[in-house]
Order: structure tokens, then C-alpha cells, then sequence
């Protein structure tokens, strides 16, 4: 249960995490520069974060089971597989918020604005 409580939390926090990128405003009608955003930030919403974040998880409790194995036994396994969990997870959200904020930044290109960040 508290893998599972860690797990939604750091999912949870993973999401708060975007930021608008920051543009060149020189020429820049801010107006439809929102619409833009709006609208690139909605094809971001398209990657596959929770299959990341679950991913992470999964490869995270093999490799963390299989250390604690090492060191502690059947015991060693279980928490380590629950540490593993919780650190890959967290490793898979923030791989999803990169991959979602360079989604926005290359459409964002696309459109024609100079991206500086």
C-alpha cells in the first residue's frame, strides 16, 4: 500500500511540473502566440507519461529487488524492490515531462517562433 501511495505521489507531483517554455516576444502577436501554446501543449498531452512512470516502476523493483537479494536475502528483496520501485517511477515521470516538453518546444518551432530554452 505505501508503494502504491509513493507511486501516485510522485506521478501526482510529476504533472505540476510543466512550464511554458520562453520565446523571443520581439514581433510576437501574444494573442495567438497563447492559442499556440494551448494547442502545442495539447499534442504533449499525447505521450504515454503513466506508461512511462509504470515502466520505471517495474524496471526499478527488479533492479532494487535484486540488490537487496544480495545483501539481505528474501527480506533485502522486498524492500529493495519497493525502494527500486519508487526511484524508477519517479525516473519515468520525469522522463515523460521532458519528452512532453520538448513536444511543445518543437511545435512551437514549427510555428515559426524562436524558442530560447
Amino acid at each position: 500500500m505505501k508503494l502504491i501511495t509513493a507511486l501516485i505521489a510522485v506521478f501526482c507531483l510529476a504533472g505540476c511540473a510543466s512550464k511554458k517554455p520562453i520565446i523571443d516576444k520581439k514581433g510576437v502577436d501574444m494573442v495567438a502566440y497563447e492559442q499556440d501554446l494551448h494547442e502545442c501543449q495539447s499534442y504533449a498531452a499525447e505521450v504515454d507519461k503513466t506508461g512511462k512512470v509504470a515502466g520505471g516502476a517495474a524496471a526499478g523493483a527488479v533492479v532494487g529487488g535484486a540488490i537487496g537479494a544480495v545483501f539481505n536475502g528474501s527480506r533485502g528483496a522486498s524492500r529493495g524492490a519497493g525502494a527500486g520501485a519508487i526511484g524508477g517511477a519517479a525516473k519515468g515521470a520525469a522522463s515523460g515531462e521532458r519528452e512532453q516538453a520538448q513536444v511543445v518546444k518543437n511545435c512551437l518551432r514549427g510555428r515559426g517562433y524562436r524558442v530560447l530554452n
